[in-house]
């Protein structure tokens, strides 16, 4: 019998009301995947997929309305289990029209307190993130040393401050930033791009948490400290063990660090299996999608045979007019007659298609 997963979500749907449009712009719509204890799952798509709001859905940290507006976020742990949605339905009322959502009446206060009163003890103790920009993420009127220390104190048994600037120089350390007594007392504007990616890495570490959220951890660094970074996170996830979501568009750093992917677009998750089956060209029952993706990457062959690389022929899906049928349809280039109908009226499920290995798609449903 295998063990519960450390995070589950279900039927996650996050929405945005476009006031220029007058529409709802379906950011995050009915993702479903789960990271077991120790895990690293990558999660891959093009920019505009819903990636990043997923795992800001997961921290409660989508503000504006109407944000997440229903779903399951299980978060199982050896010392705590917690819907991280739980009750927040009360607060929402949803109209439909022909089983599309139409209007949404939240009542954003109420449920501002109760996502902070459900994330309580969770977000930065138990559910550590690493954001895709740290210059902006870190507080620019205090030294990074002390943003480190205060979140040592506020999210771990440490209370005295001298003990906990030593853990904060300890974790520096070991993310090896240079110099960490020095950098201790700089402010963010004084660091390089990638020496505060460091020490945001040190700051999530530094409570322990249960699972980490690594979003776009390389995006806007230059290529040698993106391989860096990318060389600290695997020794750190050998070190530690630590279960993480790694949010990512580069396929190569998914490649290094992944144990099992999620493959989002449109707001959904299109495929869901081990890493080892998805990046492998022996395995052949994927998403056209995902195909596609990864025939967009450059490897050794290609460059070796001077080879160009393929283009994903048309435009990234507007989640404002979501098709009623298969999302990836108008883009596809292995429909064939015998489906056809089928993927430009019905969305397909996510099915098993073997053990552990689920596809969106109608090419896998006879």
């Amino acid at each position: 019998m295998t063990a519960a997963p450390l995070l589950k979500i279900e039927d996650l749907r996050t929405y945005f009301y476009s006031r220029s449009k007058q529409a709802f712009i379906r950011s995050v719509d009915g993702v479903s995947l789960e990271i077991a204890k120790g895990e690293t799952l990558g999660v891959v798509g093009e920019s505009g997929s819903g990636k990043s709001i997923t795992a800001l859905s997961v921290m409660g940290l989508i503000s504006g309305g109407p944000g997440v507006i229903s779903g399951k976020i299980g978060f199982k742990t050896d010392s705590l289990q917690r819907n991280l949605l739980h009750q927040l339905e009360d607060y929402v009322t949803i109209t439909k029209k022909d089983n599309r959502i139409m209007q949404v009446n939240k009542e954003e206060a109420g449920w501002d307190r109760h996502t902070d009163h459900l994330m309580d003890r969770i977000r930065g103790k138990e559910i550590a993130m690493i954001f895709q920009n740290p210059k902006s993420s870190l507080n620019p009127f205090t030294p990074v040393g002390k943003q480190i220390t205060e979140a040592i104190q506020l999210h771990t048994a440490v209370r005295s401050e001298q003990e906990a600037k030593e853990r904060a120089l300890s974790w520096l350390d070991r993310v090896r930033i240079d110099s960490p007594r020095l950098r201790f007392d700089n402010y963010p504007y004084g660091l390089s791009g990638g020496m505060c990616q460091r020490a945001m890495i040190a700051m999530a570490l530094a409570c322990e948490p249960s699972l980490l959220i690594a979003d776009e951890p390389t995006t806007g660094l230059d290529a040698t400290i993106q391989s860096k970074i990318v060389d600290l996170l695997a020794e750190l996830k050998t070190e530690l063990g630590i279960t993480t979501m790694l949010i990512s568009h580069d396929i190569s750093i998914i490649s290094r660090l992944a144990d099992a992917i999620a493959v989002m677009y449109g707001g959904t998750v299109f495929e869901y299996g081990p890493a080892k089956e998805i990046l492998s060209s022996w395995f052949t029952s994927k998403h056209p999608y995902t195909t596609a993706l990864l025939t967009s990457v450059p490897s050794a062959q290609n460059i070796r045979e001077k080879g160009y690389l393929q283009a994903i022929e048309g435009d990234v899906l507007d989640t404002i007019n979501i098709p009623a049928g298969c999302r990836f349809y108008s883009r596809c280039n292995r429909v064939t007659e015998k489906i056809r109908e089928r993927c430009e009226r019905c969305e397909p499920e996510l099915r098993e298609i073997v053990p552990g290995h689920k596809v969106r798609c109608w090419l896998y449903y006879e």
